[in-house]
C-alpha cells in the first residue's frame, strides 16, 4: 500500500468494486484490454500505440513528455489498486504498466510507421529479458514495481530501436535503396 493511501476495500457490497477501484482498474487494463486472457503484454503494448500518437502528433516534445510523466503515474496508480485487487505481484491484467514503457521507448522519435514497427519489437523483447535495473526494479513495493521494470525496459528499447533503425538505414543504403 502506497504510504499516503487509505485502505479501501477490494469490492464494494456486492461483490462489485466501487466507482474509484472501477476506474483505476479500467486504467491498469487500458480498459480491459489486460483481461485478455493470453499475451496480455502484447496486447497491452498494441493499445497503447494510438496512446503514442495522440501524444505524438501535435510535434511537440514538450507535451510528449510531459503527458507520458502524466500517464505513467496514472499507470503507478492504477496497477497499485490492480495488485491489490487481484491478489498477486505484477498481475497478468494490468498492462498500463505496457504503456508507460512504450512511450518511453517511442521517445524523441519522429512519428513514422517505421519507429512504431520497430519500437513495438524492441520493447516487447527489452519488457521479456528486463536488463539492468528492470529486474531489481520488479521489487519495489506496489504500482511502483510493475512500472518500473517496464519504464526501464522502454529506456533500453528506446537505446536498441535507435541502434536498429541506424543499423537499417546503413543497410538500406549499401543497396542502394538510400532516403
Amino acid at each position: 500500500m502506497m504510504a499516503s493511501e487509505p485502505a479501501q476495500p477490494a469490492a464494494a457490497p456486492g461483490g462489485r468494486p466501487g466507482v474509484l477501484l472501477g476506474i483505476r482498474l479500467a486504467i491498469a487494463t487500458l480498459l480491459g484490454v489486460g483481461k485478455v486472457p493470453w499475451i496480455s503484454g502484447t496486447f497491452g503494448t498494441l493499445a497503447s500505440i494510438p496512446i503514442y500518437l495522440a501524444l505524438a502528433w501535435p510535434g511537440s516534445t514538450a507535451i510528449y513528455l510531459w503527458g507520458t510523466a502524466a500517464l505513467t503515474l496514472i499507470a503507478v496508480w492504477g496497477c497499485h489498486a490492480a495488485e491489490r485487487h487481484y491478489g498477486s505481484k505484477d498481475p497478468g491484467e494490468a498492462v498500463a504498466d505496457e504503456m508507460a514503457g512504450f512511450l518511453v521507448t517511442m521517445a524523441f522519435f519522429p512519428l513514422s510507421a517505421g519507429p512504431v514497427i520497430l519500437g513495438f519489437f524492441v520493447f516487447r523483447a527489452m519488457d521479456i529479458i528486463k536488463p539492468f535495473p528492470a529486474r531489481r526494479l520488479e521489487r519495489l513495493p506496489g504500482g511502483w514495481g510493475i512500472v518500473a521494470d517496464d519504464v526501464f525496459a522502454g529506456v533500453w528499447a528506446n537505446v536498441f530501436t535507435r541502434l536498429g533503425l541506424a543499423v537499417l538505414a546503413w543497410a538500406f543504403s549499401l543497396l542502394g535503396f538510400a532516403r
